[in-house]
């Protein structure tokens, strides 16, 4: 079968949605789902940019595995049209992608918006990481996901 692409979408692709890229890759292992490829993008990303050395940071420290190598990418109609689901952090992002059917936001899958860290400190980045992985029951039950057949 054909791995189905998760799309997770902030501003600029260098906290939230690397950090959500890389905590639901590690979420669905855990759970032992199959047949997804998570990724991420930003509705303004400079191409080729690093993750935030914060986002890093609070994924480090929770343990979670992330790319080295991972760079920012802007998100192009290409990539919403390829994926099974894009999830943007808050809605605002969402409505601006709402002439897509496969684009939802955190708030409507799991009631609460991820707000941007960017410029603040590490314990904001930590709880930034701590609201996104509380949706990931939730992501995962609206998208169907633990019910998709190989």
């Amino acid at each position: 079968m054909k791995h189905k692409k998760i799309l997770f979408v902030c501003t600029g692709n260098t906290c939230r949605s690397p950090m959500a890229e890389a905590a639901f890759k590690a979420e669905l292992k855990r759970k032992r789902i199959r047949w997804f490829t998570v990724q991420s993008a930003g509705l303004q990303a400079e191409t080729g940019g690093g993750m935030n050395p914060n986002s890093k940071q609070a994924l480090t420290e929770a343990k979670i595995p992330f790319s080295d190598t991972f760079t920012s990418r802007q998100l192009k109609d290409e990539m919403i049209k390829e994926a099974y689901a894009v999830v943007c952090m808050t809605e605002s992002q969402c409505r601006a992608l709402e002439k897509y059917s496969n684009v939802t936001s955190f708030y409507r899958l799991a009631g609460k918006e991820i707000p941007d860290p960017y410029g603040k400190s590490i314990d904001t980045y930590r709880e930034t990481l701590r609201g996104i992985r509380e949706c990931f029951p939730k992501i995962i039950k609206g998208l169907k996901l633990d019910s998709v057949e190989e």
